[in-house]
């Protein structure tokens, strides 16, 4: 049997103090540990840029806490339906969330602010980091989530849009009378713009309105035209640089985003900051595929004058869509010329 003296007796039992704090921690990280809910519209097996990057996210999340928190994803709006997330999200049924900004244009005026500038020249990627710069330069587009108890950790605008259309349109005068669809607030007036006539019609509709000529043409991007099947009954895609359309933030339930620890929070900010360009990527490769399988499908592409689609930005029904948000903004005491600058041709 072996025996300790008087200082091996004093280290063995400090040793034993160290395991048993080990042991302790240990069962304090386990017991401290936390899965959240990630509150999402969008279908599990949608294989799309959407899906791949929000599982993405949550497998880095995981990771990077070195498994000591996970995010369980609550897919095709099981928890909480599109327009129900925001407040859902307020209310802390759910963590994170996928808001659609453009159906709570009243609760979230600046945070639409892209949606008010419809055409314009920015890509998905770019339009991500103008989101991202602006919400770090000026406080109050966080303060406007903060309000209903959110904070925006991600952006994903959805891809540079054109216009899809069951005829051939290579200039202005060729949309003279056509029955686009519309929604939001820059649409129905680039349309009238155009001399086109706007049609409000729901995503999920369009496919029938464009196999029964209720209407002519719809603005979209390659990845949700395949997505949605439309290029199966509208065969004309018209490069018409609309630009990228916002979106959707990545939020979180601003209590929840506040409790947490330094060390995962720093994981949050950082997963948000890498999240438009790992989005990103996705949605390139999808275009990427789909533009490649075009001609087998039948699809045209049609490259539509700029220089015609600008000069009707000076409309003053477009005007007057911009000068809504600009007023909205000064009133919340920002800069609004700074930022409308950076959405101009």
């Amino acid at each position: 049997m072996k025996r300790f003296g008087k200082g091996g007796m004093i280290a063995s039992a400090a040793m034993a103090m160290v395991a048993l704090g080990v042991a302790t921690t240990s069962f304090a990280n386990n017991a401290s540990a936390e899965t959240y809910k990630w509150l999402t519209f969008k279908p599990q097996g949608a294989g799309d840029a959407q899906a791949i990057s929000t599982q993405w996210f949550v497998d880095e999340f995981k990771k990077r806490t070195n498994g000591e928190h996970e995010i369980e994803v609550f897919w095709g709006g099981s928890v909480a339906k599109t327009r129900e997330i925001p407040d859902a999200l307020s209310a802390g049924v759910g963590e994170f969330g996928d808001i659609v900004t453009p159906y709570f244009a009243d609760k979230f005026p600046l945070n639409n602010a892209v949606g008010f500038f419809i055409p314009q020249p920015n890509s998905t990627i770019e339009i991500a980091h103008l989101m991202e710069k602006w919400h770090a330069k000026y406080p109050q587009f966080s303060q406007e989530l903060a309000n209903y108890n959110l904070k925006a950790v991600g952006f994903r605008p959805l891809e540079s849009y054109g216009l899809l259309c069951t005829s051939p349109i290579r200039s202005l005068a060729d949309l003279k009378g056509k029955r686009i669809r519309t929604y939001g607030f820059a649409y129905p007036a680039l349309v009238e713009a155009l001399g086109a006539t706007p049609v409000s019609i729901a995503t999920s509709e369009a496919y029938e309105a464009l196999e029964t000529s209720i209407l002519d043409c719809t603005p979209i991007g390659p990845a949700l035209a395949y997505g949605w099947k439309y290029d199966e009954v509208a065969k004309y895609y018209i490069e018409i640089p609309l630009g990228a359309s916002f979106g959707h933030l990545i939020a979180m339930n601003l209590d929840t985003y506040n409790a947490m620890d330094d060390a995962t929070r720093a994981v949050v900010d950082k997963l948000g900051q890498e999240y438009a360009d790992a989005y990103n990527d996705e949605l390139e490769k999808t275009i990427k595929d789909v533009r490649a399988g075009w001609p087998t499908k039948g699809v045209e592409v049609i490259q539509f004058p700029k220089e015609e689609l600008v000069s009707v930005i000076k409309d003053e029904r477009i005007q007057a869509v911009r000068q809504e948000w600009i007023a909205r903004a000064e009133a919340a005491g920002l800069p609004a010329q700074e930022i409308v600058s950076e959405l101009e041709f």
